[in-house]
């Protein structure tokens, strides 16, 4: 009998050989969004984008690539011109902040950009074409590596790394707390009805429950909650990658207090699938997007851990004021609502006033040594 290759075939054979018919959430969700072939995030399907699932920042107007090359040449403005500012972008998916920000330097900033080395770190091959054919005005200053090949060349001097809706995708475990003590959410195959679905199997010692006892929140009965701890491996191998720089984190989510109150009964978790959100991700395995809320306490803990201090946590809002989106606001005279400066004076509004986009969304910056 021929081998079921696609992914609900594949899931299906990882909890067959496991011990006990279930696979923990985590891996789920990883073979979901990152299987090599047949992942979400792996495969050549749109995902950003009117044709996609989903949109990010970037996505609007091209205004914040503008003010992030702001911020990263103020934090460059004080060293002298010869010293080489290098900044690596994680996950940049279809290269279109890059641009954006690598526009805007050559445009505002072109002695910095003299200096500048742009390093794209990119799982997916897919996304790496689209970025190289994306950045072809830029290809002196662009390169790209694997993870480890960047960890490998490190400590890294003189570096800005950023990430934007990054970590909201990063695996998570999935804990419910029933009787007063957690279970975990495993995975396994209902034969019946031709689906994946739960199966809670107790928590009693572990890296999940270290995790939830940090937290230094009380759960209710009933509640479920997150467990991302890919996103604290993440920051303790980029902490420990830069001896002089920092760490710009943009992504949704909040403190623990918030992400684990008692209002959040059900968790964090959600998928999109061409633009409808919806809590179910046992449908369309590798076909929608899964995300949970970032827990920023954690990644600021972890951080100090790794010799980063923390220097801003604030809305991404606050974050983009701050850095002179505002300026970018233009006079316009013109009665079409779909002049160029039309557009763009909505763009600002659209990132000012958009709740998904100025209140949720967090940015953390975390810095070791100084820069320059």
């Amino acid at each position: 009998m021929q081998e079921d290759t696609t992914l609900v075939g594949i899931i299906r054979r990882n909890i067959e050989n496991s011990s006990g018919l279930a696979i923990p959430f985590r891996d789920y969700m990883e073979l979901c969004l990152y299987h090599s072939e047949n992942g979400y995030y792996m495969n050549n399907k749109d995902k950003i984008g009117r044709n996609g699932d989903f949109y990010t920042s970037a996505a609007i107007g091209g205004l914040f690539g503008e003010v992030l090359a702001n911020y990263m040449a103020s934090q460059a403005g004080q060293s002298p011109p010869e010293q080489p500012l290098i900044v690596v972008e994680y996950g940049g998916g279809t290269g279109q902040l890059a641009r954006q920000l690598l526009d805007e330097l050559k445009a505002s900033a072109e002695t910095l950009y003299k200096r500048l080395t742009y390093i794209s770190v990119e799982a997916s091959p897919h996304h790496r074409a689209i970025q190289e054919d994306r950045l072809a005005e830029h290809t002196e200053k662009v390169q790209w590596m694997t993870e480890q090949e960047w960890l490998g060349l490190g400590p890294w001097d003189h570096v800005i790394v950023f990430s934007n809706e990054l970590l909201d995708a990063f695996p998570v475990h999935r804990v419910r707390v029933l009787q007063g003590k957690p279970y975990e959410l495993y995975v396994e195959w209902d034969e019946e009805k031709g689906c994946f679905r739960d199966k809670l199997l107790p928590l009693s010692e572990g890296p999940v429950l270290d995790y939830i006892s940090n937290q230094g929140v009380e759960l209710q009965e009933g509640q479920q909650l997150e467990v991302n701890l890919e996103a604290i491996a993440w920051i303790h191998r980029i902490g420990h990658s830069i001896r002089q720089g920092q760490l710009v984190t943009i992504d949704y989510g909040d403190r623990s207090d918030e992400i684990y109150a008692a209002h959040r009964m059900n968790g964090t978790l959600i998928s999109y699938r061409k633009h409808m959100a919806q809590d179910n991700p046992y449908m369309y395995p590798g076909e929608q997007d899964i995300t949970s809320h970032v827990n920023f306490s954690s990644l600021i803990n972890a951080g100090t851990a790794a010799g980063l201090k923390q220097v801003q946590f604030i809305t991404q809002k606050q974050f983009l004021v701050e850095n002179g989106l505002l300026q970018k606001l233009q006079d316009t005279a013109s009665p079409d609502p779909f002049s160029p400066e039309a557009r763009r004076n909505r763009a600002v509004r659209q990132l000012l006033l958009s709740d998904q986009m100025s209140e949720l969304f967090k940015v953390l910056i975390q810095k070791k040594g100084e820069l320059p």
